[in-house]
């Protein structure tokens, strides 16, 4: 990381330019005790409250799909404007009926943005192709979804303490929580399909910062010999170093034929601290058996894209020293000052928290808060079962 680091007054701004949660893709420090975590303690009664919410509708037949046809807005009328209207309302997303029923108006943009914040979409007001999409899940998928998260919500919200990092998988979000409300969320990058960032139940005990990265055993076999057999002065462009193995000498890439069969455990690759080195400026462990952790990244670029699955299991966090100086909270020396200079030094420096905060990497799919908003997200890995299309929905009479 170079010497400008995070920019400390952007990471303070306060993003509450609406009533509604901030939106997915931002993320945010809140001094507003009203914003609630994705998991916290009552989270299994808010979620049985929302499966009865959508079993009622079920029962009630639903909703109508929204015909296809031009992006609406502002201004918009016509039929499938009314259509619109009654889909908001039958979710709650539209409280007040008013002015014409078939012109889009400034209330319906708000039901439109409330939605849209709801299912992790940019909450603009634009019934675009992909929010349509979202609108015109069935019903009966949204409550077997909910149905299917409910163990995950009821084994998650136990014993979670007073202050606790949650990483979302799905929503690709992190949340630091404490006394019951959201400290900070930050945008996350969480892993590609084929490497899919695990569920884990630990504690964040220590920082490294400017840390090397030691490159995985399986991103070596994957990318880094393909590229080496391609490009060997890629070692030097990415400021790496080669090792005999484990603990083994340093070796010089110039000797070795990286056409030849080598496993991909013969030699070990690290990267040394800087602003190309993959962990950013810190690395924020937790004990784990997957070999994975939080960090910095100098792609800070993906944290802007709606769909942010681009690593290899481990998650990167956007305005990361937010969090890291909330971790350090309480330990002498270790303030927001000191962090960023820490950060632009380049000096290997590794912390042990006094106090190890709980981590919880889960998979949520949906949740709900005891404000009564219900989310949801994408089954990025598949796991909430079979084609939700193709189960059938048990309601209770």
């Amino acid at each position: 990381m170079t010497a400008r680091a995070d920019n400390a007054q952007d990471d303070r701004v306060l993003r509450f330019e609406d009533p509604f949660d901030p939106a997915p893709a931002e993320s945010f420090v809140s001094t507003d005790k009203s914003i609630r975590p994705m998991i916290s303690p009552d989270s299994s009664v808010s979620m049985q409250a929302a499966i009865a919410k959508y079993e009622y509708i079920v029962r009630r037949g639903g909703w109508q799909p929204i015909a296809a046809g031009s992006r609406m807005s502002i201004g918009s009328r016509g039929d499938r404007v009314i259509m619109l209207r009654d889909r908001l309302a039958i979710t709650g997303d539209l409280r007040e009926v008013s002015g014409e029923a078939d012109k889009y108006d400034v209330n319906l943009e708000q039901a439109v943005r409330a939605f849209q914040l709801r299912v992790g979409l940019n909450a603009n007001g634009v019934v675009d192709d992909r929010t349509l999409d979202e609108l015109n899940v069935p019903a009966e998928i949204r409550l077997r979804t909910l149905q299917a998260n409910l163990p995950r919500i009821i084994k998650l919200s136990q014993d979670l303490g007073g202050k606790y990092v949650v990483v979302n998988i799905p929503a690709a979000e992190v949340e630091a929580v404490e006394d019951d409300h959201v400290y900070s969320r930050h945008v996350a990058i969480v892993g590609k399909d084929d490497r899919q960032t695990p569920e884990i139940s630990s504690s964040i005990t220590q920082l490294n910062f400017n840390p090397y990265w030691t490159v995985p055993v399986s991103i070596v076999r994957k990318d880094l010999l393909p590229k080496l057999r391609e490009d060997p002065g890629y070692l030097q462009q990415m400021n790496m170093r080669v090792y005999q193995g484990f603990n083994g000498p340093e070796v010089d890439p110039a000797t070795i034929d990286w056409n030849a069969d080598i496993a991909e455990d013969t030699y070990l690759f690290r990267q040394e601290p800087g602003r190309i080195n993959s962990m950013g400026s810190v690395k924020i462990n937790f004990p784990n058996e997957h070999a994975v952790y939080l960090h910095d990244t100098p792609s800070k670029s993906l944290f802007a894209q709606a769909t942010r699955l681009f690593s290899s299991g481990c998650v990167r966090v956007d305005k990361v020293h937010v969090l890291t100086e909330w971790l350090l909270r309480g330990q002498e020396e270790w303030d927001r000052t000191r962090i960023d200079q820490v950060a632009a030094s380049g000096e290997r420096i590794d912390v042990n928290l006094k106090q190890p905060v709980p981590l919880r990497m889960v998979y949520l799919t949906a949740w709900a808060k005891s404000d009564g908003t219900i989310s949801f997200r994408p089954d990025i890995y598949r796991q909430d079962g079979t084609d939700l299309a193709q189960v059938a929905v048990p309601v209770a009479e």
